[in-house]
């Protein structure tokens, strides 16, 4: 196998319990990241990052796109998964086999076999972009775990209680790393502090996120 091009600046850590049901995975995708930016290219190729806009009417400061059977979608009638690019009104690409393995693996080490996501959110976040508290509960099938995939500049995890008001955790994320909850933890509140200015290999002056969901039971 050709080695990463991207895997040696992932910081050399122990896994990270996060809670009952939530680890972070260190460096878990460094090794399979030019696959995976070659897979990123493509679906932003066919669909395009965007930024969504609330049900409130807010714009979004994080630029995403879809793959897979569904894809994540807000406007003003709310958010929902919709198998169509609201965009386009074509299907959304499919979920590359990169994307599927590396699901699958990360969950299986985390103690979630046999996950099986029907919808991956990609997020690309710039200089500034933040994403505020929330619970992951667009979902039918809430007994599958969340997957999240961490390339290109590092960011700043919070990491919530069941209650908006609890006080979060600051958790360091660098290239490679994957934070996975489920069970106990599924609806935990979490967030991502606005991202601070850099440069990385794999994505410039971006991080990408890349977000597995079981959607529908």
């Amino acid at each position: 196998m050709t080695p990463d091009l991207f895997a040696a600046d992932a910081p050399a850590l122990q896994d990270e319990v996060l809670a009952p049901g939530a680890v972070v995975l260190r460096g878990f995708a460094s090794a399979r990241a030019a696959a995976l930016k070659e897979d990123i290219a493509r679906i932003a190729a066919a669909a395009p990052f965007r930024h969504l806009v609330t049900p409130g009417g807010f714009r979004m400061s994080v630029a995403m796109t879809n793959c897979g059977p569904l894809g994540w979608v807000s406007d003003r009638r709310g958010y929902r998964y919709d198998p169509v690019d609201p965009d386009s009104g074509a299907r959304w690409p499919v979920l590359p086999e990169s994307f599927r393995a590396l699901a699958r693996d990360v969950a299986a080490r985390a103690g979630y076999p046999g996950f099986a996501p029907d919808a991956c959110l990609i997020n690309r976040y710039a200089s500034g972009a933040r994403l505020s508290m929330h619970q992951d509960r667009d979902e039918n099938d809430l007994r599958a775990p969340i997957v999240s995939v961490s390339l290109g500049l590092p960011a700043v995890f919070l990491w919530g209680g069941d209650e908006r008001a609890d006080k979060a955790r600051r958790v360091a994320l660098h290239h490679g790393d994957v934070v996975v909850w489920g069970g106990p933890s599924r609806l935990r509140f979490h967030g991502v502090l606005a991202l601070k200015d850099g440069d990385h290999p794999f994505a410039g002056a971006c991080r990408i996120n890349l977000t597995f969901r079981k959607a529908r039971a």
